[in-house]
């Protein structure tokens, strides 16, 4: 249990573990969608006629309250610029600084939409285990199989350069095919089974060349498919809870941490 009054705080602002972090967050994800609602009632010129002042000031309330709610952020962590730097604390600070903005530039408090952003605490709210795992789940595959990706792409864009400057020796600027580079945009399109019908092949080679590629672009959708799924795979074998250490504020620790297992401090 925590023995401070800032261990407490902590628990309730960054956890979902407790009845008050669960309607914390909950408090939290309904002023998030009031303020995103208000600034696109804002944008529409009959409704900012007839009620412009109560969403102005509705608007403001609501930065006031996110302000507070950051300030108690910072405190609340061991190390307030680490958390400040990192996505989520990027995230608060944009959530409040378009309506000051807004002071000394005109429309800045259009921006205020980012906090469309925060609503991915939603996770936390009521432990909703199945969805948070499944967020994490995705995320841990797409940065465990970048690399492979990265590969897949490189050889992705080597097809549609070679087969682009395929057809634009095949078909000529007779056909559309200007140049290599809008041969590999044709190239580009026909793999990614798009298709704009912009630019179509007219001899019999290019269709050929055309149609491989068609077929070819089928194939390949199921490359990026099995790397992924296979790391979300081994992934799905960690269940995650809404434990975040003070210290490091990293997450991911199993649901009977006594310790943060990436730098020891207690939890």
């Amino acid at each position: 249990m925590p023995d401070t009054s800032r261990e407490r705080l902590h628990e309730i602002i960054f956890e979902a573990d407790t009845a008050e972090g669960k309607a914390f967050d909950l408090v939290l994800l309904v002023l998030i969608v009031t303020s995103v609602v208000v600034v696109m009632l804002d944008s529409v010129d009959d409704v900012r006629a007839r009620v412009g002042p109560l969403l102005w000031a509705t608007e403001w309330v609501l930065t006031l309250l996110f302000t507070v709610e950051y300030a108690l952020r910072l405190y609340a962590v061991e190390k307030p610029v680490a958390y400040a730097l990192s996505f989520f604390g990027l995230v608060d600070l944009l959530a409040v600084l378009p309506t000051y903005l807004s002071l000394v530039v005109p429309g800045a408090q259009s921006l205020i939409v980012i906090r469309v952003l925060r609503l991915l605490r939603v996770f936390r709210v009521l432990k909703l285990v199945r969805y948070l795992t499944e967020e994490r789940v995705l995320v841990s595959a797409l940065r465990a199989s970048r690399r492979k990706i990265v590969v897949f792409v490189c050889g992705v864009l080597s097809v549609c350069l070679i087969v682009g400057t395929l057809m634009y020796l095949i078909e000529g600027k007779e056909a559309g095919f200007t140049s290599i580079p809008r041969g590999v945009y044709w190239a580009v399109v026909t793999i990614t089974t798009v298709g704009y019908g912009d630019i179509a092949p007219q001899t019999v080679a290019g269709q050929v060349l055309a149609m491989l590629l068609m077929i070819g672009g089928y194939g390949i959708i199921a490359v990026p498919t099995g790397i992924v799924g296979v790391e979300v795979a081994r992934a799905a074998m960690h269940e995650p809870t809404t434990q975040v250490c003070r210290h490091c504020l990293r997450e991911g620790h199993a649901a009977d941490a006594r310790f943060c297992k990436f730098c020891g401090a207690a939890l």
